[in-house]
Formats: structure tokens, C-alpha cells, sequence
């Protein structure tokens, strides 16, 4: 269930309340009046089927109590209630599985915006899985993934697609292009001071690197990999299915490849420069590409009507 507020102007409550009170998937209607100072009017909450929760959001847009109101949504976490479960009985679905677009547009829009923090964490995730690549270490890469934010920007941009939003996609591309472009330039940077310091030399990069080698050496498999970490990512965005690790699993192919190209580039390494970038882009297209084929499903296949089942 989700728990629903409005601010209605009191001109448009009647209608807020008819409209509630008339939908299968809403439970527990609760109005008061003369509630809402800022902005004024009467505050109407209510319990919603999570799977009816984009239906009731659209509606009321319509009435067009965002504009001079508000609309909130917050998940419940305990919801023990006859009228909630005949509610969500009403709905179709299942709510593990419902996505609500509202929610997914706010969460990855904050995520698609430039800031100092995402571009110091890619920065810095950039730099351990150089320093991996060099030193042939699976741990350090493993260490870049985990710090790695990019995702974020991802899936901000296969929501914009999805959705139609020029703005978050335009963000987002902007967020990616330049992030990975910094983190690219204090990646070199940070190989030729820790070279002059001699921690690090050319002749570690040249050497046989059998547990990293595949990152600069890109195949069919490259684009498989970016592709299943692309539909994990986004199903543990959009669903209440979410696994501690997707953000690792999206790193996989993409902060390791900017690093191998900073290392690669710094020690003047043609071949795996270009290898790098290339597994990059395949990789980044691939999660991208995943996204919005999964969103797309989640938007426009049809979803099984429940049987009711209320229990006592």
C-alpha cells in the first residue's frame, strides 16, 4: 500500500473526495477541512493499492490539484486493514511488481543532476580501478565498483526516454559525458604523480594482466553482461524488489573501462586506450538500451487482474 496525501483548494475537494471515495484501490478516506495552511485548503489523506497508485496520481493531475495544491506519495511499510486488502484485491497486479512512474521520475531526476559529489565519488571510483589495472588486482576493481555512482545517470536517462522528458535526458547525458570526462583527466593525473612517486610504472601495464586484461578486450560477451546488468539495475529501481548489490553489478563495465583508458592513456598504450573506450561505449549502450526495453515492458504490458481475496 501507499499512503496518499492532498492539498486540495477547497473549491476542488468535493471533487478530490468523489473521485477517491469512487476508486476501487483506495482505502481509509480521511478529509480535513481547513487543515493546509500553506498552501491553503483541506488536507485529504487516503491508503493506496501501490498498483493503482499511477491511475490515482493521473487523475488527480487532471483536476489540477498539483497546481495549486500538492500531491504526496509515501510507501507504507504496515498496513492492517479489511477495506486496504479489498483495495488491493481491486487492483491489478501484484504491488511488488508495480512501478509507480511519479516516484521513479522524482528519485532518478535527482540522481541525473552534475554535482561536485557525483563527479568526486566517479572521480575517485575512476582512480582505485586504475590503480587495480595496474596492479592486476580484481579487489580494487571490485572496491571501484562498489563507489561508483553512475547509475544514477543511467537510469534517469532511460526514465526521460520512456516518459518523454528532453530535460532529464538532456541532464543526464551532460551528467555522463562530463563526469566520465573529469574522472578520465584526475585518473591520468593521479598515474603520473603516483609514477613519479614510483609506486606505479608503464611496465606494470605491459606486463600479463590475466585477472584484468578482459576489461580493455571487448566481445559479444561484453555487450551480454551490460545488457543483464542494465534489466537488474532498472528492475531494482523500479520495483519493491530492490538488491544491495545492483549498483556493483552496473560498475561491472563501465568505471573499470574508464580507468583502463586513463592508465592506457597516460602510458601512451594505443591498443588499450581504444579497447577500453570501445568496452565503454558497448557497455554503457548496452545498459542503457536494457533500461528502456524494461521500462517499457513495465509501462505497456498488460498486468493480470487479481481474484479478490479478503480475509478476515
Amino acid at each position: 500500500m501507499m499512503h496518499l496525501r492532498v492539498i486540495s483548494p477547497h473549491g476542488s475537494t468535493d471533487q478530490v473526495v468523489s473521485l477517491l471515495r469512487d476508486h476501487p484501490a483506495v482505502a481509509n478516506l480521511v478529509v480535513h477541512r481547513n487543515a493546509a495552511i500553506d498552501p491553503e485548503g483541506d488536507v485529504v489523506i487516503a491508503d493506496v493499492a501501490r498498483e493503482s497508485a499511477n491511475d490515482v496520481v493521473e487523475r488527480l493531475k487532471k483536476l489540477g490539484v498539483h497546481s495549486s495544491g500538492s500531491v504526496a506519495l509515501d510507501a507504507v511499510g504496515v498496513a492492517l486493514s479489511r477495506s486496504g486488502a479489498r483495495a488491493e484485491a481491486a487492483a491489478p497486479g501484484d504491488g511488488g511488481d508495480a512501478v509507480v512512474w511519479e516516484e521513479i521520475e522524482q528519485r532518478t531526476g535527482e540522481e541525473s543532476r552534475l554535482s561536485v559529489p557525483f563527479l568526486l565519488f566517479l572521480s575517485i571510483a575512476t582512480v582505485i580501478a586504475g590503480i587495480g589495472v595496474l596492479l592486476d588486482q580484481p579487489i580494487l576493481i571490485v572496491g571501484a565498483m562498489v563507489v561508483g555512482p553512475e547509475f544514477g545517470p543511467l537510469a534517469a536517462l532511460c526514465v526521460g526516454v520512456i516518459r518523454g522528458r528532453p530535460a532529464v535526458i538532456g541532464r543526464a547525458l551532460l551528467a555522463l559525458t562530463v563526469g566520465f570526462a573529469i574522472a578520465i583527466a584526475v585518473t591520468v593525473l593521479s598515474t603520473v604523480l603516483l609514477d613519479a612517486a614510483g609506486l606505479v610504472s608503464r611496465e606494470m601495464l605491459l606486463a600479463p594482466r590475466p585477472l584484468t586484461d578482459f576489461i580493455w578486450r571487448p566481445d559479444a560477451l561484453s555487450w551480454v553482461v551490460g545488457f543483464l546488468a542494465g534489466v537488474a539495475g532498472m528492475l531494482s529501481l523500479t520495483t519493491a524488489k530492490s538488491g544491495a548489490l545492483i549498483g556493483v553489478l552496473i560498475s561491472v563495465t563501465t568505471v573499470p573501462a574508464a580507468g583502463n583508458v586513463a592508465v592506457a592513456i597516460t602510458y601512451g598504450v594505443p591498443d588499450e586506450a581504444w579497447g577500453s573506450a570501445l568496452q565503454l561505449a558497448i557497455n554503457l549502450a548496452a545498459i542503457v538500451t536494457a533500461g528502456i526495453l524494461t521500462l517499457a515492458v513495465q509501462r505497456y504490458a498488460p498486468r493480470r487482474r487479481k481474484r479478490p481475496a479478503i480475509h478476515s
